[in-house]
């Protein structure tokens, strides 16, 4: 959880959201739902039936002109004319030292492309966009705040989504965007399945994400499911061995450490902004940290950026934890040094051990 900002950004749900008795903490620099009954609850709703996330912390932004593929191709770390056949490309916007400024999808949608990322650094990032500008035609549209975005996930998310008329899950590919009607509603429907859990957003004019939430919420309850909080989607995050912006990876950190290299970079499309550092990361063959998954003895969840020491000296950090039901015990995602980061490998944290696991988790 982030520590709650001045101005925090509200999602538009929060109404909906408090009658169903949630609770509301900052994530992602947003005020989104934390609770809504009990972690074990809302884990089994995502793990059995289907679970309904509040998803509001996203940013949209609209390019326009005819330079905008070959320009956001110049800048991003993955090649972004493989989103022309109707598919989301993650990426990441590095700065020329090869450090995360952003981590964001591209999809085109024909006259346009659609950049999707984060509302926490909104402004940075059509700053950092508009920077490279220089001779292209291209123009950048905020629609953030014209939009908003519902997700729903779990083994019986393909029910709901046919319940709701919007078409059959089992025909889209991963990260497909599709125009539909979800009961009645206009929506951009993509296929999102984190850690292969079946699953989808529907992106709508936020004049209408009530409707669409109160139709969804009905949908995973008659599938045995229910809404949930970001409690319950930080858990299944780490099980899923998904690392989050602004958490696990941010402005400190380079692409290989992070271990971002297989899903955000394209190492053959070309140039762009920071490649010089990546293919010198890449020639060199290592690190001198990476991003690792831990399991923590005892009851304690450890806060954010406690330290990791090994023989009294500290060799690395915790990006973020919580509890795990699959273990029964605290799992987190830290920085360590590479020497320390073997499966198996154990260190101290505070007055409890960290052992190195391997993340996703492979349970039965």
């Amino acid at each position: 959880m982030d520590a709650t900002p001045q101005a925090a950004i509200e999602t538009p749900l929060r109404r909906r959201e408090k009658e169903l008795g949630a609770t509301f903490a900052t994530w992602f620099g947003c005020v989104l739902p934390q609770e809504f009954s009990s972690l074990e609850n809302e884990y089994r709703f995502a793990r059995e039936t289907a679970a309904l996330v509040d998803k509001n912390y996203r940013a949209f932004l609209y390019l326009t002109g005819p330079d905008r593929e070959r320009y956001l191709n110049a800048i991003l770390t993955n090649d972004v004319r493989e989103a022309a056949d109707g598919r989301g490309v993650p990426s990441l916007l590095l700065n020329p030292q090869g450090h995360i400024l952003a981590e964001l999808e591209v999809y085109s949608l024909g006259d346009r492309h659609l950049v999707v990322s984060y509302q926490m650094i909104r402004e940075r990032l059509i700053e950092a966009l508009d920077r490279y500008i220089i001779m292209d035609d291209v123009a950048i549209e905020d629609a953030t705040d014209a939009l908003a975005v519902v997700g729903v996930e779990g083994p019986k998310s393909a029910e709901v989504l046919r319940a709701v008329g919007g078409g059959e899950l089992e025909s889209f590919a991963e990260l497909e965007l599709r125009e539909a009607a979800v009961a009645g509603i206009p929506a951009r429907i993509v296929r999102r399945s984190p850690g292969g859990v079946p699953g989808f957003e529907c992106v709508v004019e936020r004049a209408h994400v009530e409707s669409l939430w109160d139709a969804l919420l009905d949908a995973v309850r008659a599938v045995g499911g229910g809404p949930i909080g970001y409690n319950a989607l930080n858990t299944l995050r780490l099980e899923a061995g998904i690392p989050w912006f602004g958490y696990d990876f941010d402005e400190n950190v380079i692409p290989h450490e992070a271990r971002l290299e297989t899903t955000h970079i394209s190492f053959s499309k070309g140039c762009y902004t920071g490649q010089e550092i990546v293919e010198r990361v890449r020639s060199r063959g290592h690190v001198n940290r990476v991003r690792a998954g831990l399991e923590f003895s005892g009851s304690a969840i450890p806060e954010r950026g406690a330290k990791l020491t090994f023989d009294g000296k500290e060799v690395g950090h915790v990006t973020r934890a919580g509890f795990s039901p699959a273990l029964g015990q605290g799992i987190g995602m830290g920085y360590l040094r590479r020497e320390h980061a073997a499966r198996g490998s154990v260190l101290q944290c505070g007055g409890s051990s960290a052992t190195v696991i391997e993340l996703p988790l492979h349970t039965t």
